[in-house]
C-alpha cells in the first residue's frame, strides 16, 4: 500500500474538477480526499495498492474529461500516516 499527493494545475476550479475526481475514484480501490488550494491548483492526496493509485491518477491527468484542464501534475510519496482514518473518497473544504 501507498500513498500519494498530487498537485493539479491549470484551469482546474470552477470547471467540476473536484467533484469528477470523486466519480472517477469510485472506480477504483483508493481512499483519500480532494481539494481547491487558495493558489488556483487543486491537491489531492490518496492511498491505495501502488497499480490502483497510479491507475487513477492517470485516468484523471490522461484519460478522463478532466484532461484538457490539467496543464501541469506534480506526485509526490507521502506517509501513509497522512491519510490515517480517511474512509471513502472526499471533497474536502
Amino acid at each position: 500500500m501507498i500513498a500519494k499527493r498530487a498537485i493539479f494545475a491549470g484551469r482546474v476550479q470552477g470547471v467540476g474538477f473536484r467533484f469528477s475526481t470523486k466519480q472517477i475514484a469510485t472506480g477504483f480501490d483508493v481512499l483519500g480526499w480532494v481539494k481547491n488550494l487558495p493558489d488556483g491548483t487543486v491537491e489531492l492526496q490518496v492511498k491505495g495498492e501502488a497499480e490502483e493509485v497510479d491507475e487513477f491518477l492517470l485516468e484523471i491527468r490522461e484519460n478522463s474529461s478532466l484532461a484538457h484542464y490539467v496543464q501541469e501534475f506534480e506526485e509526490s510519496e507521502i506517509p501513509l500516516s497522512e491519510l490515517d482514518g480517511v474512509t471513502g473518497f472526499t471533497i474536502a473544504r
